[in-house]
């Protein structure tokens, strides 16, 4: 049984609930979404201490945040504070990405202390353990390392996983042919490509899907089809690469659903703003309507410790068009390992995006919290104010630092607040 499974037989079951119920919306709008493919929940059946997550049409648009270990920088405590700043700070979805340190550890941890349901890219610790363990190059993985590491993170209790299925010989062909600046600047992309070039085999990922497919199956994991062939610059976006990749996770889209499968694509991560609406409806056509989730994605390349300005951006006219789910970036994009301040700055960059977003949707409640909002500036009630912005703390420490504590106006006009002015002009 899984969601999908449910939905095609008219039942509603008690995740579909209480996402309408986090949503505001009505149990069958959300049975009929998952149903046809467009809604997606993402919680693994032995990952029961989550509430359940809706992403997908109709819905508010939803906020990861990637966290994790490297070999140079292995401490758990600290990825665990990152996570715990991140929800609070309005993260949906944890991904964890570890790749140094005890990762089987750290990912039972993260899975333990949170929230909200996580994701992880399996083919990473495939990778490092084949480093590790057989002392041997990314290479010499072998079908078995994959599939073994995918199962253990389904058998964690892992919610969604990122797969780079549509990474082929054809795909990989075509970026070839056309050439580009970047190449491939996805982590798990390139392992495959390196070792489809070594083997000289095709990517397991497609050619043993069905595999794939009957671990999803058993513990209901959100398949995330990753876009391991992105681009990497925004002169790259929307390249022969990048499309055929799209087409094939289309055709696998119909497979996964086929065996009543949940499935939601991801998308590319440097795309100039005028591409950025095209490559939504693209996806949007050729995937068959399942949730687009969409790394940033990044408006220039100039933007060097504030990328996660440059995302926020491209996310909100991302999402504005139809991308149903935003992979945060932060400050040390291009850079190095985010730091905690980094990993709440990136939420907060996505947050805004997502709920701008969501105005330009109408998606339901979200036009009526800047109402509000307007009516507590109009009083002059800074507190409300406070309570009501998307990063309390940080309106909070820039009224106490600038403003003294029995004024009801600003520093920036003072006594020629514009809206006391007007007010006694208008009674």
């Amino acid at each position: 049984m899984t969601q999908l499974s449910e939905a095609k037989k008219g039942i509603i079951t008690g995740e579909m609930e209480k996402c309408a119920f986090d949503e505001s919306l009505e149990s069958e709008f959300i049975r009929k979404g998952v149903s046809e493919g467009n809604i997606v929940i993402t919680q693994n059946r032995k990952h029961r201490s989550i509430r359940p997550l809706a992403i997908g049409k109709g819905l508010s648009t939803k906020i990861n945040a990637n966290i994790g270990t490297s070999k140079d920088h292995a401490d758990i405590q600290e990825e665990l504070e990152k996570m715990r700043v991140a929800i609070k700070a309005g993260a949906h979805t944890i991904m964890d990405l570890s790749t140094g340190g005890p990762v089987n550890e750290i990912r039972k941890e993260i899975v333990k202390e949170s929230t909200v349901p996580i994701g992880t890219v399996p083919i990473y610790q495939a990778a490092v353990e084949t480093i590790q363990k057989k002392k041997e190059a990314i290479v010499n993985m072998t079908v078995e390392d994959i599939f073994g590491v995918i199962q253990k993170h389904a058998e964690d209790g892992i919610d969604f996983v990122t797969v780079h299925c549509g990474v082929t010989r054809e795909s990989v062909g075509r970026i070839k042919s056309e050439g580009r600046i970047m190449d491939v600047v996805s982590r798990g992309g390139a392992f495959l490509v390196e070792w489809m070039a070594y083997n000289n085999k095709e990517n397991p990922l497609f050619e043993h899907f069905d595999r794939l497919l009957d671990i999803a199956k058993a513990y209901d994991v959100t398949l995330s089809l990753g876009d391991g062939l992105r681009p990497g610059c925004i002169a790259d976006a929307t390249d022969r690469g990048q499309l055929q990749e799209l087409i094939l996770l289309g055709e696998l889209t119909q497979k996964a659903w086929a065996e009543e499968i949940q499935v939601m694509i991801e998308g590319p991560g440097h795309v100039p703003m005028d591409q950025i609406e095209a490559n939504v409806l693209l996806e949007k056509r050729l995937c068959h309507g399942a949730p687009f989730y969409v790394l940033g994605p990044l408006v220039t390349d100039l933007a060097p410790g504030y990328d996660h300005i440059t995302s926020a951006i491209g996310g909100a006219i991302a999402a504005s068009a139809g991308a149903d789910f935003l992979c945060y970036v932060t400050p040390s994009e291009h850079l190095g390992l985010p730091s905690i301040e980094d990993v709440r700055e990136g939420v907060i960059a996505s947050k805004i995006a997502a709920h701008a977003a969501d105005i330009s949707k109408g998606v339901k409640g979200a036009m009526d919290a800047d109402k509000k909002m307007a009516m507590k500036r109009k009083a002059l009630d800074w507190e409300g104010q406070i309570k009501l912005s998307l990063d309390p703390d940080k309106a909070r420490e820039i009224r106490g630092d600038r403003q003294p504590e029995d004024s009801d106006v600003c520093t920036m006009c003072g006594e020629f607040c514009a809206i006391k002015v007007a007010g006694r002009g208008l009674k």
